[in-house]
């Protein structure tokens, strides 16, 4: 069986690469941002708006409960998020690069494993 080498200096060469590359480090990028900031507003305001955090909402539930829920919350929302835009904007590009690196033989729609882990073979789920 034949051995087949992949150049990856070529391949992290390729303008359709780097755009990949990116576009996927500019949306993770934001987003990281954004939610390290908003945790570390969350503990500094734990420390520093105690009585605010320990004002009850519903019950014996309190501000700071609702504000880990709502970072629980927001977490998903941004899994769905990213996930959605892979499908959308990142798969898709993946997929052209790799079929043009395998010189166009390869149906890569035929064969895909999403980041929803949907897996596909032959078009069918």
């Amino acid at each position: 069986m034949e051995e087949r080498k992949t150049n990856w200096g070529q391949i992290a060469a390729d303008p359709k690469f780097q755009e990949l590359h990116h576009r996927k480090v500019r949306f993770l990028f934001g987003w990281w941002i954004f939610s390290t900031l908003l945790y570390i507003v969350f503990l500094a305001g734990a420390g520093l708006a105690q009585k605010f955090y320990a004002v009850r909402v519903i019950g014996d539930i309190n501000v700071a409960y609702w504000l880990v829920i709502i970072m629980m919350f927001y977490c998903f929302v941004i899994s769905v998020y990213y996930a959605s835009w892979a499908n959308k904007v990142s798969d898709k590009l993946t997929s052209k690069l790799v079929e043009e690196f395998k010189g166009g033989g390869v149906d890569v729609d035929k064969l895909t494993t999403g980041v929803t882990g949907e897996f596909q073979r032959g078009g069918q789920k």
